[in-house]
C-alpha cells in the first residue's frame, strides 16, 4: 500500500502495509469561540506566515457574528469531496492519511472552483501564490488547537461530532442574548470587564508562546543554512 501525504517540503509518497488511518478534523464549539483570532495566527506562524500575518493565509478561518456567536472553519477532509471532483486541473486528491486534501501546487492555478464547490468553507486560496490551501493537521500537531486560550477547538472523526458544538451552542443562544441585554440594561460591568481582563492575559499568553515557537523555528533553520555552508 502506499499514500501520498503532505510535508513542510511537498508532497511525499509513503509506503505502508498499515490500514488507511480514520477521518480527522478540526472542529469548533462555537459557545467557547470568542472570535480572537489566535488559531489564524497560530496556523499562518506554523506554516511560515509569521512575518505576514494575514487571516487569508490560514487554514483555519474565523467567522465573527459577534457579540454571541462566534466560530471557526476548517477542512473536514469529507469522504468523496466536492472539491476534489470540482478541480478541472485534478490538483486536489485526498491522502489515505485521514482523509487530508493534498494539494499539487504545479496543477493549481487558482481558478476558485474547489473554494465554491466546498460546503464548510475549508478550502481557500492563499493570496501570495494563488494556489489553493487546506488544513493538513500541521502533520500531527494541531498548533490551532494548541493556542485556543478558549479551548474551543478539538479534533473529531464525522460531520455529526462537528455538528453538535453548533446545534448546541444555537439552543443555548436565546438565553445568552437574554443575559447580554439584562447586563446592559443594569450596566453591571464588573464582571465583563474582569472576564475580559483574564481573557486577554491568556490571549496573550498563547501570543507569546506562538512568537516563542517561531522564533526558535527560525533559529534552527538559520542554525541548519550554517552547517550546510
Amino acid at each position: 500500500m502506499h499514500s501520498d501525504t503532505l510535508t513542510p517540503t511537498g508532497l511525499v509518497t509513503i509506503m505502508s502495509s498499515a490500514k488507511t488511518l480514520p477521518r480527522k478534523f478540526v472542529a469548533v464549539d462555537p459557545s467557547k469561540c470568542i472570535g480572537c483570532g489566535i488559531c489564524e495566527y497560530a496556523c499562518s506562524s506554523e506554516k511560515g506566515e509569521v512575518n505576514n500575518w494575514n487571516p487569508v493565509r490560514s487554514r483555519i478561518r474565523v467567522v465573527r457574528m459577534a457579540p454571541v456567536f462566534n466560530f471557526a472553519l476548517t477542512c473536514r477532509g469529507c469522504h468523496d469531496a466536492r472539491c476534489v471532483k470540482a478541480c478541472p486541473e485534478r490538483a486536489i486528491s485526498q491522502s489515505e492519511v485521514n482523509s487530508l486534501l493534498i494539494i499539487d501546487d504545479k496543477k493549481c492555478k487558482g481558478c476558485d472552483w474547489c473554494v465554491q464547490a466546498c460546503p464548510h468553507g475549508g478550502i481557500a486560496i492563499n493570496a501570495e501564490t494563488g494556489k489553493a490551501i487546506a488544513c493538513n493537521l500541521c502533520l500531527g500537531e494541531t498548533r490551532c488547537i494548541q493556542a485556543c486560550p478558549e479551548e474551543a477547538l478539538c479534533t473529531v472523526d464525522s460531520d455529526e461530532a462537528a455538528d453538535s458544538h453548533f446545534n448546541d451552542a444555537l439552543a443555548r443562544l436565546p438565553a445568552q442574548t437574554e443575559q447580554l441585554a439584562d447586563v446592559v440594561k443594569r450596566k453591571d460591568w464588573k464582571p465583563l470587564i474582569t472576564s475580559a481582563e483574564q481573557r486577554s492575559e491568556r490571549i496573550a499568553e498563547k501570543i507569546d508562546a506562538i512568537n516563542k515557537r517561531a522564533d526558535e523555528k527560525k533559529a534552527a533553520e538559520e542554525a541548519a543554512k550554517q552547517q550546510k555552508q
